[in-house]
């Protein structure tokens, strides 16, 4: 099953929480597991999280979501600049309420996660996620 939506979400704080509800209802869709499920929900919620806090000023928060079979894809895209440093390997700080997780939180959870390049002046994080099947899991 293929499932995609685009949409484009002010730059507030809701808009976190709003698109972590459309990915819940898109993957509602599918027979995606509950674990990868979690996953995607910490991955869209830290990456919209950092477009929030560090998009240019009255820009807003491009979301991409792609389901296709056993693959997630998310793109999220804000007008602004890649953060200086910002690897997606970084160590996690400490204590892990400090600032600053949202990258390496992302690394470890994701497939493949890296600053693609976009339309100039744009700052673009594709983020990939193999998909368990809810089918096909093992039961704990």
């Amino acid at each position: 099953m293929r499932v995609s939506m685009t949409l484009s979400l002010p730059r507030q704080p809701s808009s976190v929480t709003r698109a972590r509800h459309v990915l819940a209802t898109l993957l509602s869709l599918t027979d995606v597991a509950e674990d990868s499920r979690g996953h995607l929900a910490v991955l869209i919620s830290e990456a919209c999280a950092n477009a929030v806090m560090h998009a240019a000023p009255d820009s807003a928060v491009d979301i991409t979501v792609v389901i296709d079979d056993d693959v997630c894809l998310l793109e999220v895209g804000n007008r602004g600049s890649t953060p200086n440093g910002a690897g997606l390997d970084a160590e996690l700080p400490a204590p892990l309420t400090a600032g600053g997780r949202g990258l390496p939180l992302i690394a470890a959870l994701a497939d493949t996660a890296a600053f693609v390049a976009g339309p100039p002046g744009h700052v673009l994080l594709r983020i990939t996620k193999h998909l368990t099947d809810a089918r096909t899991a093992p039961i704990r």
